[in-house]
């Protein structure tokens, strides 16, 4: 009973880090084509900043830099980095149980 309780919690364990990974990944793919200037009438740059805002919703704009762009850096690299840590650290969480 006991193995089969780990085997969950190691399945529920990547399910989360697969999942604060891509979150992760929008977020910083958003970062880099908001620095390269990316083409916004294209659909995929246009999925990716509306999936990146919505993620960022709380920590959009949060900082107050004079320049966009680390305004930008700033408040989506801070999204990133929080469901980065969040979300392995559940993980690691759930594993030792």
């Amino acid at each position: 009973m006991a193995t089969h309780s780990r085997s969950g919690n190691r399945s529920a364990a990547t399910i989360i880090i697969v999942i604060a990974d891509v979150m992760a990944l929008i977020l910083g793919l958003w970062i880099v084509m908001y620095l390269l200037d990316a083409n916004r009438a294209n659909e995929l740059v246009n999925f990716i900043q509306h999936a990146a805002r919505w993620l960022a919703g709380w920590s959009y704009d949060l900082f107050t830099f004079h320049d966009a762009w680390a305004r930008v850096v700033a408040g989506y690299g801070l999204a990133a980095v929080v469901y980065l840590f969040v979300g392995h650290g559940l993980a690691n969480r759930l594993r030792r149980i």
